[in-house]
């Protein structure tokens, strides 16, 4: 069984994670999304709702587990049986920093090969810190957002 680990904050999830989270689940039988728990990190939304988020939008893909961790990606990944972690590009500028992320994993773990999915042309510019933006000042996000964020975004 290919299992695969997809971490991210995920403050809130997008549909552009969603985008990426739907192909990465063509390519193995499992994809793992691993939401970080950061205590030295402040969020929008706790853990909890964010992982209750994640669980609502993906309802019915028995290939996702979703679950949250605060330890290395990479050691979760081993403790998990996962070869492969997913990560998500948008821009150029996305990838300076994930491949120094990827390339931290791999001296962790060398067996453990990081997938960089490139984020479709319409979702681009989507990232989680717009999405809060673009909410509290009013505009309708209903199109970037699952209905299971759109919800709590309202409140």
């Amino acid at each position: 069984m290919k299992i695969a680990v997809y971490p991210g904050s995920f403050d809130p999830i997008t549909n552009g994670h969603l985008d990426i989270l739907n192909r990465a689940c063509s390519l193995f039988d499992k994809v793992i999304v691993l939401v970080a728990n950061n205590p030295n990190k402040s969020s929008n939304f706790s853990t909890l709702e964010r992982v209750e988020m994640i669980k609502e939008a993906v309802i019915g893909n028995e290939k996702i587990e979703v679950t949250s961790d605060s330890g290395l990606t990479v050691e979760f990944a081993k403790k998990h049986k996962a070869t492969h972690l997913i990560r998500g590009l948008r821009a150029v500028s996305d990838f300076e920093y994930e491949f120094q992320l990827a390339s931290a994993n791999e001296y962790i773990d060398p067996k453990i090969d990081t997938v960089f999915l490139m984020a479709r042309g319409d979702k681009t510019f989507i990232s989680s810190s717009s999405i809060i933006t673009m909410a509290k000042q009013g505009i309708d996000v209903s199109k970037l957002v699952p209905d299971s964020v759109l919800k709590r975004l309202v409140k």
